[in-house]
């Protein structure tokens, strides 16, 4: 199956869906989930809807899901969080704070790339917060892991995976 829409077309797409959602940092385009126990934002274009669907709050799970004309046409699944020893408050409250984490969570995620639209940039800094995106493939196959760490100490860990939908 030959892709519907020009790759430029979709990635512009994914980047404005993802900004204008989770990564917004607030509920606008939170709807009612379909899935019960679920968290569910959307954002349409013309042809296009993106879907992202995800259960849990400290540790959680999800998929993103791009449909154009109603049909499924790439997916990425998720799921991570909060890391153990960032849980147990053995680093810092301000790095065990899941509030924190995923604050700077989402600030990193705003500075999605073209080349790599799927997750966040490679490294984004701030303060003594880092976080590092390790991922191989492209937009029609790619997984990899991302990473938080607040000085030097892993308190967020996600693994995903995706590509096109054949």
């Amino acid at each position: 199956m030959s892709f519907p829409i020009d790759h430029q077309t979709f990635v512009s797409f994914l980047l404005t869906a993802k900004r204008q959602t989770y990564t917004a940092g607030d509920e606008s385009a939170k709807v009612t989930a379909l899935l019960s126990g679920s968290k569910q934002f959307e954002y349409r274009e013309g042809s296009l809807l993106y879907r992202d669907i995800y259960f849990g709050g400290n540790y959680f799970a999800g998929q993103e899901t791009v449909y154009y004309e109603g049909q499924p046409v790439w997916a990425m699944t998720y799921a991570g969080g909060i890391t153990d020893a960032a849980s147990a408050g053995g680093i810092t409250d301000a790095a065990s704070d899941a509030g924190v984490v995923y604050g700077f969570l989402q600030e990193a995620m705003r500075h999605v790339t073209p080349a790599r639209p799927y997750r966040g940039p490679g490294t984004f800094r701030r303060d003594a917060y880092v976080y590092q995106d390790d991922g191989a493939g492209n937009l029609e196959d790619f997984w990899g892991e991302e990473t938080i760490t607040y000085q030097d100490q892993l308190v967020y860990r996600l693994h995903y995976s995706g590509g096109w939908l054949h």
